[in-house]
């Protein structure tokens, strides 16, 4: 970090590539990781490295000051907007659910390649 910086600056409404650019269509934020379907996928389900980072997420989350976001790799899910998993013990094999999220519908991620299992594949074109 910059000197002089505690922090990074607020991520609200940012957009990330894997590599952490600014040029995903779907926006990095609190309000996309709060509807984002990723917890509840069985692609997920049994992948203890998902579910702590879960847990650790939900409470950074209520610590951060408003408008903040942790870090995408902490995160697990908007994996659209983020790119694939740091996980590695998630199963893509079985069905995801991105057809369900209301993220996934709302930027209309059904007519883009990938279109589903972007914890796999990669963000959203």
């Amino acid at each position: 970090m910059e000197k002089g910086k505690d922090r990074p600056e607020p991520a609200e409404g940012r957009q990330f590539s894997e590599s952490g650019g600014k040029d995903s269509r779907v926006a990095y934020s609190l309000e996309n990781i709060n509807r984002c379907k990723c917890s509840q996928c069985p692609v997920q389900a049994d992948s203890q490295c998902a579910q702590d980072k879960l847990k650790s997420s939900e409470q950074k989350i209520k610590s951060m000051p408003a408008g903040e976001v942790p870090p995408p790799e902490d995160v697990p899910g908007i994996y659209c907007s983020t790119g694939k998993a740091t996980c590695q013990d998630l199963d893509p094999g079985r069905q995801c659910i991105c057809g369900t999220c209301d993220v996934w519908k709302e930027y209309n991620l059904k007519e883009g390649d990938p279109n589903n299992h972007f914890c796999h594949h990669g963000r959203a074109p």
